[in-house]
């Protein structure tokens, strides 16, 4: 048997399997040895993306010159707000992270549910029925839980993604060195 060779496009698959690999790793790691802090950082790139976002919004307004009046207006005050926002969050960053994973939780909550009640509602071209109540009932009831404790339920999603993270990533980088590899 000989090996086949190792194509250059096969090298930057690998590469950047095994690359993601790590780096989900390393998220993974810091969000179940450094949660909260972790959790700010998220915030922090948030803010700034939303900073980033308006100076964009407000550029284009100011100088749009194929815009009508309104449209650039719109463009200004929109970047003004996004700007506001951000410098906001920075300045109570820590309460961010707290309204963040709060506002995450219920949304999650409401997604849940309204996933549960369409699972009921597809029942009849269900295959299984019992597994299909069983889905929906079980969704209701978790995004009923993190409706009650939006924070709590964000926080055991922020450790499951570390958890999935680092199995993930470690999964990655295994394949990483096998990928392109004849057996």
């Amino acid at each position: 048997m000989t090996a086949s060779p190792v194509t250059p496009a096969v090298n930057g698959i690998r590469t950047a399997i095994g690359i993601g690999g790590v780096l989900a790793v390393i998220v993974g790691i810091l969000i179940l040895v450094w949660p909260g802090r972790t959790a700010m950082v998220a915030t922090a790139i948030i803010a700034i993306y939303t900073i980033v976002a308006g100076l964009v919004y407000a550029g284009l307004g100011i100088f749009s010159k194929n815009k009508g009046g309104w449209a650039r207006l719109g463009h200004i005050l929109l970047g003004l707000l996004f700007i506001v926002a951000g410098i906001v969050a920075f300045a109570n960053l820590s309460g961010t992270t707290v309204w963040l994973a709060a506002f995450l939780g219920v949304l999650v909550g409401i997604l849940w549910i309204v996933e549960g009640v369409v699972a009921f509602t597809t029942l009849g071209d269900s295959s299984s029925k019992v597994w299909s109540v069983l889905f929906a009932l079980l969704s209701i009831i978790a995004g009923i839980v993190l409706l009650l404790s939006p924070v709590w339920g964000a926080e055991v999603l922020w450790w499951v993604l570390g958890i999935s993270l680092v199995v993930l990533g470690v999964l990655n980088v295994v394949r990483a060195f096998r990928f392109g590899k004849t057996v």
